[in-house]
């Protein structure tokens, strides 16, 4: 996103009550009680699937995020002295930027890697050979690759945290955790019980990283959503990998499958839309029959969520409604990950007792 447009979005956020009124993280703050402890299943972890979390740790991980949000002013040196290793073999904006801005804004250095021909690796060396010498230059490594097996790879030689950014079809989970804060950002009487929101996501399961990992952190929080409809246009054989239904039903979420939109929208709180997967060195789209625009039979309250970037699934005559939640989606994937990393790398303690 160049400087123009990325002014204009932040421009658009400030012009937003209904965004950031309604859903100032404070609220959220308020629904989740605090307790740190739980925090300490993510120190100094690496990070690499949204199966690693529970939901205690996930609520806290959202309270910290929340803190951090409320209060953008007040922390600026938790990560101080510490050095984030940037790499990123995949081209990426908003994940690779998000992190960073993340660092940052705790007061942290960064060493950026964005050209895999540049490294070793274009020579033939492992990337366990890397890990191992990452462990001399850094405290935390975020890394997105192609290759599915590359995090876990590299991990074996790490003695210091890693993040998985995306690895091919596999997974995303950070961007799962920014998609799940948001919805409970937006609703958190969903945390109460005292409501429950009815999703609908448009994607392939068994091909997209983002909607693979966002489904493995709603089976944890099974008792916030009424339904669950996946929308595509392939058969529920092609739809998902083995285990991944049986994963979602074991945990009580009740899955519907549809190959209608125009059917599914009217009914839905939250729509999430994705129709990109990466697959090899470049992408592939599904379900490009698939779009969203202004017109379509949305609910007058529902929003409308997307990992970005967009294509041609969601249309710009939807940015100036309050259905886009997509760029405060986007926004708050900040705050989150200032909390991940501010646990990943042992500096919770100085943030806790800030409200």
């Amino acid at each position: 996103m160049v400087k123009a447009e990325l002014e204009a979005v932040i421009q658009f956020d400030r012009e937003r009550p209904d965004v950031y009124g309604n859903a100032h993280p404070k609220n959220l703050l308020r629904a989740i009680q605090e307790d740190g402890d739980h925090l300490g299943k993510i120190t100094n972890r690496h990070i690499y699937s949204a199966d690693q979390f529970d939901q205690e740790s996930l609520l806290q991980l959202f309270r910290l995020a929340a803190k951090y949000e409320a209060n953008p002013d007040r922390f600026s040196t938790s990560l101080q002295g510490q050095i984030l290793i940037s790499a990123f073999y995949e081209p990426s904006t908003r994940t690779r930027l998000s992190f960073e801005s993340a660092w940052h804004r705790l007061g942290g250095d960064i060493m950026s890697i964005t050209d895999r021909s540049t490294t070793g690796l274009a020579k033939g060396e492992s990337l366990a050979d890397v890990g191992e010498m990452f462990n001399n230059y850094g405290d935390c490594v975020v890394l997105r690759d192609t290759n599915a097996g590359s995090v876990r790879d590299m991990m074996n030689a790490l003695r210091i945290p890693i993040i998985n950014a995306g690895n091919g079809t596999d997974e995303h989970p950070t961007q799962a955790l920014a998609d799940l804060y948001t919805i409970l950002k937006w609703r958190p009487a969903l945390i109460e019980g005292d409501e429950k929101a009815n999703l609908c996501i448009i994607g392939l399961p068994s091909k997209m990283r983002t909607v693979r990992s966002l489904l493995k952190l709603i089976a944890l929080f099974p008792e916030c959503f009424s339904q669950v409809t996946i929308v595509n246009d392939k058969s529920r054989e092609e739809m998902f990998d083995p285990g991944q239904l049986e994963q979602l039903l074991e945990a009580g979420v009740n899955i519907h499958t549809s190959g209608n939109l125009n059917e599914v929208l009217p009914d839905a709180d939250v729509v999430y839309i994705n129709a990109i997967a990466w697959e090899g060195n470049s992408f592939s789209q599904y379900g490009n029959q698939y779009h969203i625009d202004s017109t379509s039979p949305l609910k007058e309250d529902a929003i409308i969520l997307h990992p970005l970037a967009r294509g041609a699934e969601l249309c710009c005559s939807l940015d100036n409604t309050p259905h886009n939640w997509y760029f405060a989606q986007a926004r708050g994937a900040v705050f989150l990950r200032q909390a991940l990393l501010t646990c990943l790398v042992r500096r919770v303690e100085r943030v806790l007792d800030i409200v």
